[in-house]
């Protein structure tokens, strides 16, 4: 088979083709925040719940993590409504792939929780706050900055995954490039195609990922509003309490 560099550019601008990759994107984005959502649900269950509830979120982690995603959209969209829960392919694939992605994301959510120091716990429950406040007040701000960079690298790989929904016909970017193959017969160009697109989305949210990374390794709270006049003065009178 000959390269054809018309059809290549044709495909590149093709309608099929930005569908499919508007269709990745949007997939891409509500597939994450659902598994967001459940991961969060689910290293708390782990962490703070009772056995049984402990139990739930450790089976849950352990059954998605533990087979790949392709048999578990197939059962989704094809086991499902042999037990009456029919659902669609759009339905399907993000209840697949949030799925999925929520046993993920619960590790790297636990993990992040307990790189955060005791001591600010204890500090925090000395002071009177409840678990809600402690948690949202003081250790999920300091946890997110060391979960942020693997949730970026996890939102990487969902627009990669997303691909894996064209085993139950989700038109997304690989689907629609095996479309426009299937029709001229030029799988190479439509598959490369396919490949530079999904360069494209990796590459814009690598730069997207950068900024918010830059964002949360700033210094937040009142010591980001201090002066370095006022940090010198402040290092100054705890000198002089150390030597008192």
């Amino acid at each position: 088979m000959n390269w054809s560099w018309p059809f290549f550019f044709d495909y590149l601008t093709n309608g099929l083709m930005l569908r499919g990759a508007w269709t990745t994107i949007w997939l891409s984005v509500i597939s994450m925040i659902l598994g967001l959502g459940l991961g969060i649900v689910a290293a708390m269950m782990k962490m703070y719940g009772n056995t049984v509830i402990r139990y739930i979120a450790e089976f849950y982690i352990w059954l998605f993590r533990g087979t790949p995603i392709l048999i578990q959209l197939v059962i989704i969209y094809t086991g499902l409504p042999q037990l009456g829960i029919r659902l669609n392919v759009i339905e399907s694939a993000i209840l697949g792939l949030a799925l999925n992605e929520g046993a993920y994301l619960a590790e790297i959510i636990r993990a992040g929780i307990m790189s955060v120091d005791k001591g600010q716990e204890d500090a925090s429950r000395a002071v009177g706050m409840t678990w809600r406040e402690r948690m949202y007040l003081v250790i999920l701000p300091q946890a997110t900055r060391t979960i942020i960079p693997p949730l970026g690298n996890q939102f990487n790989g969902m627009l990669k995954t997303t691909s894996l929904a064209s085993v139950i016909s989700m038109e997304e970017l690989m689907r629609n490039a095996q479309m426009l193959a299937q029709i001229e017969f030029r799988v190479l160009e439509a598959y490369s195609v396919a490949a530079i697109w999904y360069l494209i989305l990796v590459s814009i949210w690598s730069v997207i990922q950068v900024r918010i990374e830059a964002h949360y390794e700033k210094p937040f709270g009142p010591a980001a509003a201090v002066s370095p006049e006022a940090k010198k003065e402040l290092e100054k009178a705890i000198d002089k309490a150390g030597q008192a």
